[in-house]
């Protein structure tokens, strides 16, 4: 299964909840599910009484769409997540946090991950002083992410958008487009809102 290509805010009504897909748009009275907040297409009114099997794969699609990975991205995620020792479904969560396009993110450089992706897959971001351009790139502690030379007029622009953004407890500003990976992400320390263990069931089925 390929990449979404369209609209983006279906995919926050097909799940019924905001996903904050587009930034600042998702919090402005333009955003399509504030307008209609029911799943698209023609039948997309009529009440729905979703299947053990349809809440799993729902809560699956949900945590796909918000890191926004390809199917066959997040089965490798996950089936790294059950080889290790732990939870799988805390594990899973700190490989997705850990991804450099979610961290630019969680730092408030930029407003979406959408966008966090572009600015790193563009060179905007320096890793210890190498440019990686890589958006899955997997940071790991002490290791310190900042603005390059391509990103600096980008970021500038939508970090004025987000001037009261405070990162996660497992993450710090260092500067005005510096950041630093304080420590690995623990799941009381991440905020998307996702029941993990519907994840596990849905793959373990």
């Amino acid at each position: 299964m390929g990449r979404h290509t369209t609209a983006t805010c279906k995919l926050c009504r097909r799940e019924n909840e905001k996903l904050f897909l587009k930034g600042e748009k998702c919090s402005t009275e333009k955003c399509p599910f504030t307008r209609r907040s029911y799943a698209p297409g023609q039948h997309g009114k009529r009440p729905i009484r979703p299947s053990e099997y349809g809440v799993r794969l729902r809560e699956k699609q949900k945590a796909r769409r918000i890191y926004g990975l390809t199917e066959s991205q997040f089965e490798k995620y996950f089936d790294e997540a059950s080889s290790r020792k732990g939870a799988t479904g805390e594990k899973l969560l700190e490989f997705l946090e850990r991804r450099l396009d979610n961290v630019v993110f969680r730092l408030g450089f930029v407003t979406s991950r959408q966008a966090a992706r572009q600015l790193v897959h563009h060179g905007g971001i320096v890793v210890d002083d190498t440019r990686v351009d890589v958006p899955s790139f997997r940071v790991k502690t002490n290791q310190v992410i900042k603005v390059g030379a391509k990103g600096v007029q980008l970021v500038k622009t939508m970090m004025e958008k987000l001037p009261d953004h405070t990162p996660p407890v497992w993450l710090t500003l260092t500067g005005e487009q510096e950041g630093k990976v304080l420590a690995m992400p623990k799941r009381e320390d991440i905020d998307t809102v996702l029941e993990d263990h519907y994840i596990v069931e849905y793959y373990s089925r």
